[in-house]
């Protein structure tokens, strides 16, 4: 097997991660070079009955691997853009910066997430809710192809035409059904967007959040958007006007023109303009704006996601339907007065999320509305107290939550249900029966 080394005689670390909230304690470390590595590697775990699994970037984390196997998948990075059928083929530990940067020359773009360093295979097998979202649907619906290795040692292309039950599982199923070495995407024609975000004052949050979801009633699919609240750290890094202050912020991005753009976003600015009750400018809450027309591969700016690697806690909840009252109280338990620093966000969904764009997949929950997210860093703060807050933001929303998104819990596998419907959750245990019997990639979906 190529370039494997004993992690367990090396110490606790495991590869270099972005999440470093949770050791990855493998048994065996293999640094894949090539797709024939990932099917040793496989190959090596099934004939010993350990659990395997994949690590590209690390932003997640890779499941069961306490003395089993982990496949470091970063070397298998290229990517080759097809122009003339809008395609690109990825390995599979390709940042979707990677591939953002080959498809732009072409007018092209994929559709990633906000930031760039995540791993584009990893994403896309959990769904794909990017930027784009609304307008194109989820990353899982432009995939043309996975190159796949299956427990029992078998590299498989599959396709819609060919294994089309596992290609449907693959897509948003997550990692349980086999390591992608490998994926073919679609791209779409974007080379330029109106975006940015608008940063308002947290005294005004309430304000701003019923704003935004009633403004939410009247954009059209061309424009994806969500809310952000956090209280920002007193670091030199950040502007003046955000260090040390409860901010809440709509970010925006549109594929349209720039006047249309701006027409749409008027009812944003107008939220803060003035002081509660009305008056003149003065006072007004807004703190900064930087919605501007920008090239493709400057979208990553509009969330500005943390680029290093850091300790953090998170998880979600779909929303079927959304109450303005229990939105803003489910901000405020995770605002100045939460015991521990929590970013909120809310991303509007709907648009081309709420049917697929092709072949069937098992990305669920399509006739969501809003996805709520929570993330903590951990930093000098300990798991149970942030599971003590999500629980009562969980309260909060009620019977508004109907699940969660595989992509967005990162908390050591505490919670393992709600990530599919039961019908959805049920068909994908059939597969990893099917395919995965022993449960060498994590086992069976809980519903």
């Amino acid at each position: 097997m190529a370039s494997a080394r004993d992690s367990a005689a090396e110490g606790p670390a495991g590869p270099a991660t972005f999440q470093t909230g949770f050791p990855i304690r493998p048994e065996r470390l293999v640094e894949a070079a090539t797709p024939e590595d990932v099917r040793e590697a496989v190959a090596y775990a099934g004939g010993r009955g350990l659990h395997i699994a994949a690590h590209a970037s690390g932003h997640g984390l890779p499941g069961p691997v306490e003395g089993g196997v982990l496949v470091a998948t970063r070397a298998l990075d290229s990517v080759t853009v097809d122009p003339l059928r809008r395609t690109a083929r990825i390995g599979a530990g390709a940042s979707w910066g990677r591939v953002i940067e080959a498809a732009a020359p072409h007018g092209l773009a994929p559709l990633n997430g906000s930031s760039p360093s995540v791993g584009a295979v990893s994403y896309t097998l959990g769904g794909g809710l990017g930027i784009l979202a609304r307008g194109f649907g989820y990353a899982s619906d432009h995939v043309r192809s996975l190159d796949v290795v299956t427990a029992d040692g078998t590299a498989r292309r599959v396709t819609p035409e060919r294994e089309p039950e596992l290609f449907w599982g693959l897509r948003g199923g997550g990692h349980r059904l086999g390591l992608v070495t490998g994926m073919e995407i679609g791209l779409v024609a974007v080379e330029r967007l109106y975006g940015g975000a608008i940063a308002f004052a947290g005294e005004r949050a309430a304000e701003v959040v019923r704003g935004y979801l009633e403004w939410t009633r009247t954009v059209p699919d061309t424009l994806t958007s969500s809310l952000a609240a956090l209280v920002h750290p007193d670091m030199p890094q950040l502007p003046e006007e955000l260090r040390g202050r409860y901010v809440v912020s709509v970010r925006v991005a549109f594929t349209g023109d720039v006047q249309e753009g701006e027409r749409l976003v008027a009812p944003l600015r107008a939220i803060g303009a003035a002081p509660r009750g009305g008056g003149g400018a003065a006072g007004s809450a807004v703190l900064a704006d930087s919605l501007r027309e920008m090239p493709y591969t400057e979208s990553h700016t509009i969330h500005s996601d943390p680029p290093f690697p850091h300790a953090y806690y998170g998880d979600s909840a779909v929303l079927g339907e959304l109450d303005a009252e229990r939105t803003v109280q489910a901000f405020e338990l995770a605002g100045p007065r939460a015991p521990m620093m929590t970013v909120v966000q809310l991303n509007h969904l709907g648009g081309a999320l709420a049917a697929e764009q092709g072949a069937p997949s098992a990305v669920p929950y399509r006739d969501a509305r809003f996805l709520l997210r929570l993330l903590s860093p951990l930093d000098g703060t300990d798991v149970g107290s942030v599971r003590a807050l999500y629980g009562e933001v969980g309260r909060v929303l009620g019977p508004l939550a109907v699940g969660r998104s595989l992509n967005f819990s990162f908390g050591g596998g505490d919670r393992t249900g709600g990530f599919h419907e039961p019908e959805t959750a049920k068909r994908l245990a059939g597969l990893v029966s099917q395919y995965d019997p022993a449960g060498l990639f994590g086992g069976p979906y809980g519903a």
